[in-house]
């Protein structure tokens, strides 16, 4: 049986198909995550071992990193992050100067649910997407943008107050892997041979377990909102990354890949609530409405990112193959 070949005929295949296969289990067994034998077993923490599985990819991905690639990793990585954050920020303002509600609901959405949607980059499915697809330097870059995750960037587009403290030490953490990666990489090359080959088997491990997380059931009590939501992540957060990413040297691969919602921002109308009393009336909703914009793009953005990735390499083969090359 061809399976991998199978898989790999799906854009974004090796990520999608396991993540949708973790989300259907979840859907099928909502409580299986609370069951204690569950939680202590191997396929537990298979199934739920989203972080020290992407800990391991990322010191993959740090090992695949030649240390002369900083500056552009940088570049990329900011502009990307800026773009993601700062667009926000402005359709907060927009929203908040248009809209009397005292929820600032807009088509059937509040400002905390456009805010956090829009906000938070999943990173899992954009380092599948661009290791099929980008180049290597390019998944670098979700170390900077990782900055975006999180409750915090959300209150301050929402200049909610009760933040206590910046958590620095979070976002210097996410770094460690990478780097200890990179440093053992670009100290001997078989270190570097060793360590990245297993960026691509990583891939479908940390899809299922991200998609564990995930009730599709909550796709439907969204209902029409959540979908519009992903529906214009998509489409406004694609537009303007497109853009920055033709700006610092890319082809439009990287923006597009990286036009989605995270698991994690479904968690992030909880903690603005707990800090700011106004929303607590509708944080349920607007975590169902970001859960689905996370399903819309996790489902539609690998189907996108690989018809775009295709047209480029029609456009600019010689280009696409020095890529190709440079990732492996």
């Amino acid at each position: 049986m061809k399976i991998k070949q199978s898989i790999e005929k799906v854009p974004g295949g090796m990520m999608l198909i396991p993540l949708l296969i973790g989300a259907i289990i979840r859907t099928i067994f909502p409580h299986l995550a609370d069951n204690a034998i569950f939680k202590s077993s191997f396929t537990g923490g298979l199934f739920m071992g989203t972080l020290p599985l992407l800990a391991v990819f990322f010191m993959a991905v740090g090992a695949n990193m030649k240390i002369q690639a900083a500056g552009y990793v940088v570049k990329k990585g900011l502009s990307m992050w800026a773009g993601k954050v700062l667009f926000a920020a402005l359709i907060g303002v927009v929203i908040r100067f248009t809209v009397p509600d005292q929820n600032h609901m807009f088509l059937g959405l509040s400002a905390l649910a456009i805010i956090a949607a829009f906000t938070d980059t999943n990173g899992g499915m954009f380092m599948a997407l661009i290791s099929q697809y980008g180049k290597q330097d390019d998944i670098a870059a979700y170390s900077i943008m990782s900055l975006e995750s999180g409750p915090f960037f959300t209150m301050a587009i929402l200049g909610v107050a009760g933040l206590a403290s910046f958590p620095i030490m979070a976002f210097v953490l996410v770094l460690v892997p990478m780097i200890v990666g990179m440093i053992l990489g670009n100290l001997d090359e078989d270190m570097r041979t060793f360590l990245g080959k297993a960026q691509d088997t990583m891939i479908p491990m940390f899809a299922l377990s991200l998609g564990f997380g995930i009730n599709l059931k909550e796709v439907l009590a969204a209902g029409a909102g959540g979908i519009i939501l992903g529906l214009a992540v998509i489409v406004l957060t694609g537009i303007l990354l497109w853009l920055l990413d033709k700006v610092t040297g890319g082809n439009g691969v990287t923006g597009i890949a990286a036009a989605t919602t995270a698991g994690n921002a479904s968690a992030v109308p909880v903690a603005v609530a707990a800090s700011f009393v106004g929303y607590k009336s509708i944080a349920a909703v607007a975590t169902t409405q970001v859960a689905a914009s996370v399903i819309v793009t996790a489902i539609l953005v690998p189907v996108i990112t690989g018809w775009f990735a295709r047209r480029a390499q029609r456009a600019h083969p010689q280009v696409m193959a020095g890529e190709e090359r440079a990732i492996s």
